[in-house]
């Protein structure tokens, strides 16, 4: 199962101290071996780092987990290849223009006998599912909407659609991010904390490294964490019910439609990744 990685805050914030955690999954205290990539949003830009080595040996991941990007959203992913060789093109995350904005994409998952039929506006670069799942969704996005960007309670409620019938297939967990929202579907397994004052101390679960983040945070910092299991032990993570697709602005759920079961409750007790460091 691969591991899945996702930030959306309200202030710019770098993700060192969670990725510090996250990169450890990928051959040091976990089996996912088989190659690794994180994107970070700038403006209207994104920054991609992929590699098919595994993240706990990386050269890159040690570039990253000391590089302070700072960004609005972020998504990274390990991998532990189920469909695709192991090689560059099959690494998550992936990317693709649409309405004049990128997109990135990551998937945790397999998807079994899956193979849609697609405009050729999007195609798979790789052979992995996941890239074809992606195709498949911003190619009926495209052919529902046209040229034109749809609501956020429109889009919202197509991703839902697709990820119902896609996950009909096999295991879709899934983040998908345009620069504005961050969208994520849990099939089987994703939890989320939100961050935010007051600021307790954080202790990373695979790695021994805490974190004070009232030292690099201001009062109005607030930034959601996702990730497949949780990345810290001190800290009260919330689990996303199977079947259920939230999308994330500013560092915590937003109520869109039907299926963002857990969008009000979302906890404010736990310390924040930060403007400085996540």
């Amino acid at each position: 199962m691969c591991q899945l990685l996702g930030m959306n805050c309200n202030v710019p914030t770098d993700i060192c101290f969670s990725f510090s955690g996250f990169r450890a999954r990928g051959g040091l205290t976990d089996h996912h071996r088989d190659g690794w990539g994180i994107a970070f949003f700038e403006g209207r830009g994104v920054r991609v780092f992929l590699d098919p080595a595994p993240s706990a040996h990386s050269p890159v991941a040690e570039l990253v987990k000391h590089y302070p990007i700072r960004s609005l959203n972020v998504i990274a992913h390990i991998r532990k290849a189920t469909q695709g060789e192991v090689r560059l093109e099959n690494t998550h995350p992936f990317q693709r223009e649409l309405w004049g904005r990128y997109w990135i994409f990551a998937h945790n998952g397999n998807l079994k006998d899956f193979a849609p039929s697609l405009s050729g506006r999007f195609t798979p670069v790789g052979t992995t599912d996941s890239e074809l799942a992606f195709c498949f969704i911003m190619d009926t996005l495209a052919q529902r909407f046209g040229d034109g960007a749809p609501t956020p309670e429109a889009l919202f409620a197509a991703l839902r659609e697709l990820a119902c019938e896609i996950g009909r297939l096999g295991e879709f967990n899934f983040l998908l991010s345009d620069g504005d929202w961050l969208f994520v579907h849990c099939s089987s397994r994703l939890c989320y904390i939100v961050r935010q004052a007051p600021f307790p101390l954080a202790h990373l679960s695979d790695e021994d490294l805490t974190v004070d983040f009232n030292e690099v945070t201001t009062p109005e910092d607030r930034v959601a964490v996702i990730a497949t299991t949780a990345l810290t032990d001190n800290e009260a993570w919330t689990d996303i019910p199977a079947g259920t697709l939230i999308a994330f602005q500013n560092g915590h759920p937003v109520e869109l439609g039907p299926g963002a079961t857990v969008a009000q409750d979302y906890p404010r007790t736990a310390a924040g990744d930060s403007s400085h460091n996540a």
